[in-house]
């Protein structure tokens, strides 16, 4: 079953991999909320993908900006069909990482099933960003581990 006509909200998508998610939505017929963090790069993307986009700028593990997102996705469109969390940080903070990756997923997802439709999507997609030993890759993979242990719960 394709996507057309389906509501999506694509996170990160001031990055790379969610701008690339977000314009193949969009150019498959999805109406997409677009949300990340840093305004520059998300006004960008919401300029180069044009219509069938919202701007989301939210912070995921904020919970108020959470609250926001989904009220706007109620009264925008009323449902949400796709959920595609896409988390791939570099930050070195600890708290920041399980808050975007860990916090932010199971609120996104807790938030957004009343929005949902019956055969709704979540996809979870994450990535490491660099090839380095950091400590903060471990932390990463720990986030990792837990977002797949949840998408398989």
């Amino acid at each position: 079953m394709g996507i057309e006509g389906k509501i999506a909200l694509i996170t990160s998508t001031d990055d790379a991999i969610g701008f690339a998610a977000a314009k193949r939505f969009v150019n498959e017929g999805a109406y997409v909320f677009v949300a990340g963090q840093r305004a520059p790069e998300l006004i960008a993307a919401i300029e180069s993908l044009g219509s069938n986009v919202t701007d989301a700028h939210v912070d995921v593990s904020n919970l108020a900006d959470l609250d926001r997102l989904f009220a706007q996705i109620k009264q925008e469109k009323g449902r949400l069909d796709i959920i595609f969390s896409n988390t791939g940080i570099a930050e070195e903070d600890y708290h920041s990482i399980l808050d975007t990756h860990v916090k932010g997923l199971f609120f996104i997802v807790q938030k957004a099933l009343p929005l949902m439709t019956n055969g709704a999507s979540i996809i979870l997609n994450t990535s490491f960003v660099s090839n380095e030993a950091r400590s903060s890759n471990l932390v990463l993979a720990a986030a990792t581990a837990v977002m797949r242990s949840f998408g398989r719960t």
